[in-house]
């Protein structure tokens, strides 16, 4: 097909930016404020039992449930994307994400209704991965199609920028209400504020979304007939190839980002004997410049080989961790944060250009489900599990070099994915007035 450049004007393609960015940061919004909640307040409010470690664990049990709920997303909402559309399914998953987080806000714990209360969080937090797993492929594409499919990889980051953004805006929050309130409020009610205040992100996401038209590439998908009656089997039979390259790729920026900014946390306490806010620091100054690196990355993917690019970070992601470890030994904060900042660097030339990446293997009618499944699949394998197997491998080795080496069995697998990716092709994009 001969490739035309969309006839959108900018502020329709800011608008799909700051759409896209919006329902991802919520996502990591949440993840944040979730897994200091579960640490901290969800084991004896709404989990209590004689044993505070049981409670802990029964809690982090329903942080586990939002991974596996995102799959089940992914196949609901991706095939409706590809059937109804991406801005109405997306609509619907900002609002099923948002809503659950405002409730568990409300949430009454184990003192006031019994066991109804960590069933009530259970299902509130599934709701939330199901809401996630459809969100991500939309929120792509919705970014992607609006914009010159020739610079894909910058407009596609918008999503990617979620991760960043949605960690800082929470680590504020909570560091603000450390600042004013005692740890008695903070267990009484302030968790709760962290909450809450994701609504300003929902309504935010919501006032852009709804300004929005259907994406150029799904009018004329629509327009032409067709749309796919079976978006899923499709893709399962035609574009199987496309859907293991896509999961594969992922893998290792996924268990690289677990390493980075959740176990090393752990890690340099109880090995290191570091504070936990020196770990914290370097995360959240590294998080800061992936705001501004993501981005720059996806652009740099439009002007070379995106595979190229992405190999060479996948390489590099192999190696990092080899440096870090010796690097950290010496219990230097400067040199953590050297580490740290390396790391998500890194992490930011695969992420930035990722997205552009993943949604280029499928064709266009099959787009959403295809992202969709390769984005939720490739998390339960990857980030999902990667923090209990780094636990694990420590605990059974006693020794980073295990560490080292299983992130260098990622790189591998996302190595295998880039075999078995395609380039992009140029296509068609045509304004539906």
């Amino acid at each position: 097909m001969t490739s035309v450049t969309p006839d959108v004007d900018r502020a329709s393609l800011r608008r799909a930016f700051l759409a896209s960015l919006s329902g991802t940061s919520l996502e990591w919004y949440d993840f944040a404020a979730y897994s200091v909640a579960a640490a901290t307040v969800f084991g004896h409010q709404f989990f209590p039992a004689g044993d505070p470690l049981v409670s802990t664990m029964a809690a982090f049990s329903t942080y586990a449930v939002g991974y596996l709920s995102r799959p089940l997303g992914g196949f609901v909402f991706g095939r409706l994307g590809d059937v109804l559309g991406r801005k109405r399914v997306l609509v619907t998953t900002l609002l099923l994400t948002g809503i659950a987080t405002f409730l568990i806000g409300v949430l009454p714990t184990h003192a006031a209704i019994g066991g109804a209360a960590a069933v009530l969080l259970v299902l509130l937090r599934f709701a939330q991965g199901v809401g996630i797993g459809g969100e991500w492929g939309g929120a792509v594409l919705l970014s992607s199609e609006f914009g010159d499919p020739k610079k894909r990889g910058f407009w596609a980051s918008a999503a990617q920028v979620g991760p960043p953004a949605g960690n800082l805006l929470a680590n504020g929050v909570l560091a603000v209400l450390a600042l004013l309130l005692t740890e008695a409020q903070f267990d009484s009610w302030g968790w709760r504020v962290a909450f809450l205040l994701s609504a300003v992100l929902v309504a935010f996401g919501l006032w852009i979304r709804l300004k929005l038209e259907e994406t150029p590439v799904f009018k004329r998908i629509a327009e032409s007939g067709e749309r796919p009656s079976a978006p899923i089997s499709e893709v399962f039979r035609h574009e199987w190839r496309a859907l293991l390259a896509a999961i594969f790729v992922r893998v290792c920026p996924d268990v690289l980002y677990a390493l980075f900014t959740v176990f090393v946390l752990t890690y340099m306490k109880q090995e290191l004997g570091m504070t936990r806010s020196q770990g914290l620091t370097a995360v959240m100054i590294g998080s800061a410049g992936q705001l501004i690196l993501m981005p720059a990355f996806g652009a740099l993917s439009d002007r070379m080989n995106r595979r190229l690019l992405y190999l060479v970070a996948t390489v590099a992601a192999a190696v990092w961790p080899f440096v870090f470890f010796p690097l950290v030994s010496g219990r230097s904060f400067g040199l953590l944060l050297v580490g740290v900042v390396g790391a998500l660097v890194i992490h930011a030339a695969l992420y930035g250009p990722q997205a552009a990446l993943i949604t280029e293997q499928f064709s266009e009618r099959l787009r959403y489900t295809g992202s969709s499944l390769a984005y939720t699949l490739a998390g339960v394998i990857g980030g999902a599990i990667a923090p209990l197997l780094f636990t694990s491998l420590l605990a059974g080795f006693g020794s980073w070099l295990a560490l080292a080496l299983y992130v260098v069995v990622t790189a591998v697998v996302s190595i295998v994915g880039l075999a078995l990716a395609r380039e992009a092709r140029d296509e068609a994009q045509v304004v539906v007035s």
